[in-house]
């Protein structure tokens, strides 16, 4: 980095796993049946040895969004830090986030296939109703450490506002895997087929904040 500027720590790492495991808790939370509701199983190749239902959630691909392709120049962060501290030269840039398509298999397994496709139509209508699975205030983490919002308050979950940028992860029903290409994938994990769904979850991947004084940020454009 040149002179008079830091680095902070990368801000969206743990995207894919959160989005992973608001997915399970998503599905969990919609059980609204007398009945226990399914275990949800990440190895396909589980099988129960009763009458447990079970719903495997399996994260098998992740892609760069081709449609929303950014240029990686620094720029000005979209955050406001109003502090006595913080000197008055001193700017956080940021680059264009990592727009990401995350893939999910979503299968089935009960003792009996009526029950397996009623599970499975279950899943499609809960899954419908999902608008988005990761819905809250978007963190900046500091060079310093502290993680704030972009109005430049400390971070929480209940944190609104006009000047408070939302972080949001959609989920689509989607028809990603061919027959043959599912039959592949089950052979190779050494599991049963069973009857499926793929999902893709799209999301932006944060980096690092930099915080330094005033400089010029040079935008390549193309030559009309």
């Amino acid at each position: 980095l040149p002179p008079g500027f830091v680095q902070g720590p990368i801000q969206g790492s743990n995207i894919v796993g959160e989005i992973t495991e608001s997915l399970h808790r998503f599905l969990l939370d919609g059980w609204s049946f007398p009945t226990p509701p399914p275990r949800i199983e990440e190895d396909l190749s589980f099988v129960p040895k009763d009458r447990e239902e079970v719903v495997y959630v399996y994260m098998y691909r992740v892609a760069q969004n081709m449609a929303l392709l950014n240029s990686k120049q620094w720029r000005p962060a979209k955050v406001s830090i109003w502090s006595e501290k913080k000197s008055v030269d001193q700017i956080y840039y940021e680059r264009a986030p990592l727009h990401l398509d995350v893939f999910y298999l979503i299968s089935v397994h009960s003792k009996f296939r009526s029950d397996a496709e009623r599970l499975m139509g279950w899943l499609l209508m809960r899954l419908y109703d999902a608008t988005h699975l990761v819905y809250r205030p978007r963190k900046f983490i500091l060079p310093e450490g502290r993680t704030v919002d972009s109005s430049g308050r400390d971070w929480s979950i209940s944190n609104t506002g006009d000047d408070v940028i939302m972080e949001k992860v959609s989920l689509a029903l989607v028809d990603d895997l061919t027959i043959g290409d599912a039959i592949n994938f089950y052979t190779i994990n050494e599991a049963p087929y069973r009857p499926y769904l793929t999902y893709r979850a799209q999301c932006g991947m944060e980096g690092s904040l930099i915080a330094g004084p005033p400089t010029t940020i040079r935008h390549h454009r193309a030559k009309p």
